[in-house]
């Protein structure tokens, strides 16, 4: 029904911390050099961009879908569950459920994928200390 506005809002606020990320790096980059080892949580904030990309990559997917399926329509009130107040709970609990599931398996994914890109990056740069 509207399971896809939970990963959409998800992505709305990821894409607004990326984007106040970007215009906070830019700037501490024009004042300062950057620090050459890179914590965990700092390379974190700097791979938002990632999970954003896929959450408004799933989102437009499912979005896609219900609109071939009927579920959400171009008129007034897009969604067809709202056309019926029988409907609405029943697409309210689809939200909170599956849709909250959906968003928290691709952050849960992205999570994985950046620790395993920063620990390849570690050890790579723990074997470049060691050779020069």
């Amino acid at each position: 029904m509207a399971c896809f506005l939970a990963p959409a809002t998800e992505a709305i606020v990821v894409s607004a911390a990326a984007h106040h990320n970007r215009k906070v790096s830019k700037d501490n980059s024009s004042e300062s050099k950057q620090q050459e080892s890179v914590t965990f949580s700092s390379y974190l904030v700097q791979k938002l961009q990632w999970l954003s990309t896929l959450l408004w990559g799933g989102s437009f997917l499912l979005l896609i879908e219900h609109i071939w399926h009927g579920e959400i329509v171009p008129w007034f009130p897009f969604l067809t569950a709202l056309n019926n107040p029988n409907d609405i709970s029943p697409m309210l609990t689809e939200i909170a459920t599956v849709g909250t599931a959906m968003a928290l398996t691709v952050t849960f994914t992205w999570f994985i994928a950046v620790a395993v890109c920063y620990m390849a990056l570690k050890k790579q740069s723990d074997k470049s200390i060691i050779t020069d």
